[in-house]
């Protein structure tokens, strides 16, 4: 994320949390598609992890791309953390260990997303190169310890990087060493957004399984398709994972609300400074918590709309729905991450076929292929079905769905052509972790350095 919010319109109620994602809903016609995608930025010459200062360095990329694009700087301290274009298309920022991410615009084909993706990447690099510094999409770190990851000048990342080792044993990972491509998408109504996310918090580990890229830590393989996958299953548990109650068929905004209430919060912004609020729930903030010991202590919708920035189940809501199961990797996953999804949950009989295909799978049973994919893959299985043919159906629905939706670009192809790199997994029935691997016991001699050259953007 990019800026943290500071809408200062006080809150007096619990009804106005929910109301706040009651906004969210819009016309189908109106649907849009926003990626995120993150990506390792490393020196050429030795593969070391590029800092945040100095000449070539992370905020030296920061400048060069604000003065390429004319967009807008984010500032924290003084440091720069970030970008934002002026009108609300797009952003760029900074994870905590330096990975640089993209945030697009809301943009309405998968073509559209395509062609930002190759033109960001294709910019980065031109202002990298005379840098020596270069870029890795992949999911996990492959070489770097947590000691030799840069810490980013961010001041919701010390606030984090304090209270992780005190709720789970991998948080420290997730925001140092993995990568994501992520995708935001609409709903037209209550009723539409509990469709699509229950369907999407049952499916989010096939894109996990089908998207596993870091099979690599500290320069040896680690026992897993998905490292990432595995790390999100000790991060932070209050905050993160499947969700129970969006499986109940009365699922609504409210139910959200009510759970975000009592996560622990992370901090709050006044006057441009954190303040530390891990040791209270958004419920006991509303309730007066932090009265007399912060000035301006009244909650605020900018406060609850940076909190739902800070939770991290496998599906996100917001005023849209995002996806979060998905490992980093090279430039046709990013356009491949949201075609999986579009196709899914943009077409009315993409969506009700999801549905039926996932209409049997409890918690419970989502939870177990959760736990299960980040090691064993595509050979996971859910009620004995392996994960590779429940992957195989649901490209299949969603490229039913992509063919519906007819988006064709100028030579006349429409947006199934982004699903080729998911179809080629399931016909070699081998992730990009499985052919990474492969090249470690292959071609790479024992090495993660040649991963540098063959997985650079």
């Amino acid at each position: 994320m990019a800026r943290d919010t500071t809408d200062q319109t006080p809150l007096s109620s619990v009804a106005e949390l929910s109301s706040y994602m009651a906004e969210g809903p819009r016309p189908k016609e109106k649907f849009r598609i926003g990626t995120e995608h993150e990506k390792f930025v490393f020196f050429k010459a030795d593969h070391s992890p590029v800092p945040y200062a100095g000449d070539a360095s992370i905020s030296a990329l920061l400048h060069g791309m604000q003065e390429r694009l004319g967009w807008e700087p984010i500032t924290d301290g003084g440091n720069i953390i970030g970008l934002g274009e002026q009108s609300g298309m797009g952003a760029i920022s900074i994870e905590p260990g330096g990975q640089f991410e993209l945030s697009g615009a809301p943009l309405e084909t998968l073509h559209e997303v395509a062609k930002e993706a190759e033109e960001h990447i294709a910019l980065v690099k031109e202002i990298a190169e005379p840098m020596g510094i270069g870029f890795l999409g992949i999911g996990g770190s492959p070489k770097w310890t947590r000691e030799e990851t840069p810490r980013m000048p961010k001041s919701r990342y010390d606030i984090m990087t304090r209270f992780m080792p005190k709720v789970g044993s991998k948080g420290l990972d997730m925001m140092y060493r993995t990568c994501t491509i992520q995708v935001n998408l609409d709903f037209s109504s209550e009723e539409d957004m509990a469709a699509k996310m229950r369907v999407s918090m049952k499916l989010q580990s096939i894109a996990t399984a089908l998207f596993a890229a870091s099979p690599f830590t500290e320069g040896k393989p680690n026992g897993l398709s998905s490292w990432r996958g595995d790390i999100w299953r000790d991060t932070d548990n209050s905050r993160s994972g499947v969700l129970p109650f969006v499986f109940n068929s009365d699922f609504g905004y409210a139910d959200y609300a009510e759970w975000a209430l009592d996560v622990p919060m992370y901090f709050i912004v006044r006057n441009g400074k954190y303040h530390d609020c891990t040791n209270i729930t958004f419920r006991q903030f509303m309730d007066g918590a932090l009265k007399g010991s912060v000035d301006d202590w009244q909650p605020t919708m900018g406060d609850w709309i940076n909190h739902l920035s800070t939770l991290f189940p496998d599906v996100r809501l917001k005023k849209f729905l995002e996806m979060r199961g998905a490992d980093g990797g090279p430039l046709d996953r990013i356009a491949a991450l949201p075609a999986f999804w579009v196709g899914l949950l943009y077409d009315d009989t993409a969506l009700a076929d999801a549905q039926e295909l996932t209409k049997d799978w409890t918690f419970e049973d989502v939870v177990q292929m959760r736990d299960t994919v980040p090691s064993k893959g595509l050979s996971a299985e859910i009620r004995g079905v392996s994960v590779l043919d429940i992957a195989r159906e649901s490209v299949l629905i969603s490229k039913a769905g992509l063919k519906a939706r007819a988006r064709k670009n100028a030579e006349g192809d429409d947006e199934t052509i982004y699903l080729r790199p998911l179809e080629e997994i399931l016909v070699k029935k081998a992730t990009l972790a499985d052919e990474m691997l492969a090249l470690f016991n292959g071609r790479w001699e024992g090495s993660v350095e040649p991963a540098f050259k063959d997985y650079a953007y």
